[in-house]
């Protein structure tokens, strides 16, 4: 195995590298995160200008070209002084250009690509029902009644992102409620926001403030037969693909975020003076560098491993819920030893740390718990389904 990137992967990252610090330096990200009733546009429009929401869309379709290892490390690079904040260009990645990508329409992908490339259209994810969480299908109570034309959309769905900017929603609903098995009866739609009976209300979070969370309710929501992405009924089939990619670009955006506390970490350790010297001198504060170093290259391996192996249409499930989980885990705790390494300044919203422990929070939470990916991990290995 050649644990080297191809030069062209490399030109790109360090071409990323350089943007993230001339155009979104972590002071500035700083002040987008503490405005937490204001959506970052400004962000978003940078992305657009450099052609970052192009990455991984066919030129074919106005993109930047580019696999599943590119988005990855356009993730990193992002993360490392963004943090959470590089959602607002994964969100519209995963809802609109991966999930067209792979199962839209031509005549789908000709209409929707094209805006999502150059800027010009925000998605997000309406998957989690209120009464659910993790147990999207046990708690699917959303549902979608076929008629002349289209579909009736009625329900709620939680936690979806930047909804309340996005000008398309990846709703999933059941649509066959004599379904036999949960994850049977499941259709995909692709909503416009301004669709009559759709109401999207803000939600108060720990981190990632400025994006936004939302709650939506579907109240004989009318969509046409042209919303619907894939076929009827098989939701749940063809978005597994899409999940698997989720999860790497969760460890993506975690691994970034480690970077960005051992590079912080290492500053303050060489600046701050205390007990006539460098802190950087004290021994326990070196092992927590050491650490976080460790954690570090732990989850680019395993990031790596994972990206590659998509990239080659093998199945990655199983090793994608690992990356998640020790990337998560990784995070938030190299964040933690990060603000224990600054002492009161690491819990000063005057510096990052802070914020690259709540937003790393969210990731051992969702897009699902580590909880359930250990369950998951474990039926792989022949024990018996425990949920």
């Amino acid at each position: 195995m050649d644990f080297e990137l191809p030069e062209e992967y490399q030109a790109f990252r360090d071409m990323v590298r350089r943007w993230v610090d001339n155009e979104a330096p972590k002071d500035w990200a700083r002040s987008l995160e503490m405005d937490e009733h204001n959506y970052p546009f400004a962000l978003w429009d940078k992305f657009a200008e450099t052609g970052f929401h192009g990455v991984g869309i066919s030129e074919d379709y106005e993109g930047q070209g580019g696999d599943v290892v590119m988005q990855m490390l356009l993730a990193r690079e992002l993360a490392r002084t963004l943090g959470g904040l590089a959602w607002i260009w994964g969100i519209t990645s995963f809802a609109g250009s991966k999930s067209i990508g792979l199962y839209g329409s031509p005549e789908q992908k000709a209409k929707f690509l094209p805006e999502i490339a150059n800027g010009r259209l925000k998605a997000a994810i309406a998957f989690t029902e209120p009464a659910g969480g993790t147990d999207l299908l046990g708690a699917m109570a959303t549902t979608a009644e076929k008629v002349d034309g289209g579909w009736v959309l009625n329900g709620e769905k939680i936690w979806s992102s930047s909804a309340h900017v996005a000008d398309y929603l990846l709703v999933i609903a059941r649509s066959d409620k004599t379904a036999e098995k949960k994850h049977h009866g499941l259709t995909l739609f692709w909503v416009p926001t301004s669709t009559e009976g759709v109401k999207i209300t803000p939600l108060a979070k720990l981190g990632m403030r400025s994006m936004g969370s939302c709650s939506i309710h579907f109240d004989n929501a009318f969509v046409a037969d042209d919303a619907v992405l894939g076929e009827p009924d098989k939701a749940w089939h063809i978005l597994l693909p899409t999940l698997n990619n989720e999860r790497i670009m969760v460890g993506a955006f975690c691994l970034g975020v480690i970077d960005g506390v051992l590079e912080d970490a290492l500053d303050y350790m060489q600046q701050r003076k205390a007990f006539g010297g460098v802190i950087g001198r004290f021994q326990s504060l070196q092992h927590y560098v050491a650490d976080i170093a460790t954690m570090q290259k732990t989850t680019e391996l395993m990031l790596h491993y994972c990206a590659d192996k998509q990239s080659r249409g093998e199945q990655v499930g199983v090793e994608a819920n690992m990356l998640k989980l020790i990337a998560s885990e990784n995070a938030n705790k190299a964040a933690d030893l990060g603000i224990q390494i600054l002492g009161g300044m690491g819990y000063s919203a005057e510096t990052d740390m802070q914020r690259y422990w709540r937003d790393s929070r969210l990731w051992r939470i969702g897009p699902i718990t580590n909880e359930m990916v250990r369950n998951g991990i474990a039926e792989s290995l022949g024990l018996p389904r425990s949920f």
